[in-house]
């Protein structure tokens, strides 16, 4: 497969360039600050060095995508799979008196706005794609279910995020593809911190195994977990 994958830096993302790597794939690995790439990333490079491209993609930053998404064009005729994993998190512990607009507006912008401009940009390589496979990285803070007081920002942004998954599972239906909204789990990141539970080798291993078709999903899932299991809405 031909996979793109926006936050390939660190954390999950650069985990899942490794996975697609192991597995045979094709990266396209987005980074928001091209010169400045990960010391894990660089190896990778210098391993799968035919097998992976290093792109600038600052989701933040519309021009910044669509020359991405021109770049890639330029080198492929088709996408199978779009990872949309970059995100941020701001705003933590914060009651809502003392909520920073700034930070809203700029979760917003990279987390749901980001993914949006991803879409825009790359459909027409993906709807040429074998597989067509859109993974959105959201978070079961972005449950209406299981909605807590806090991480407003960031909560705010993934539910978004799982109604615009859903409209697009619905944009794709006539293509085949398939659109999940994923929550990876509690991970050992820099944004999960040392006490999460998860690594997030496993995680991208689960979501591998989502996109490559070994674990089944129901038909009318789309926000669901790294072990293909539904979540509540």
């Amino acid at each position: 497969m031909n996979i793109l994958i926006t936050g390939a830096n660190r954390g999950l993302g650069r985990h899942l360039v490794e996975k697609a790597l192991l597995n045979n794939h094709k990266v396209y690995a987005g980074i928001r600050k091209i010169n400045d790439v990960s010391s894990e990333l660089k190896a990778l490079k210098d391993r799968y060095e035919k097998k992976i491209n290093l792109i600038g993609l600052d989701v933040s930053d519309e021009e910044s995508v669509k020359k991405a998404a021109l770049q890639v064009s330029k080198e492929e005729d088709y996408l199978d799979v779009i990872i949309n994993n970059a995100g941020i998190l701001k705003g933590r512990g914060k009651e809502i008196e003392d909520l920073d607009c700034t930070d809203l507006e700029d979760t917003l912008k990279i987390n749901l706005m980001g993914p949006m401009m991803v879409v825009k940009y790359f459909l027409p390589l993906l709807k040429k794609g074998r597989d067509k496979v859109i993974i959105n990285i959201s978070s079961e803070a972005g449950s209406f279910a299981n909605a807590y007081g806090g991480d407003y920002p960031y909560a705010v942004s993934k539910a978004a995020l799982n109604f615009f998954t859903a409209q697009l599972k619905d944009a794709m239906k006539d293509y085949k593809g398939r659109v999940y909204a994923v929550h990876p789990g509690w991970m050992k990141t820099d944004m999960g911190g040392t006490s999460a539970p998860l690594s997030p080798e496993i995680s991208a291993e689960g979501i591998m195994k989502i996109i490559e078709g070994d674990i089944k999903v129901d038909d009318n899932q789309f926000f669901i977990d790294f072990k293909g299991q539904p979540m509540k809405l």
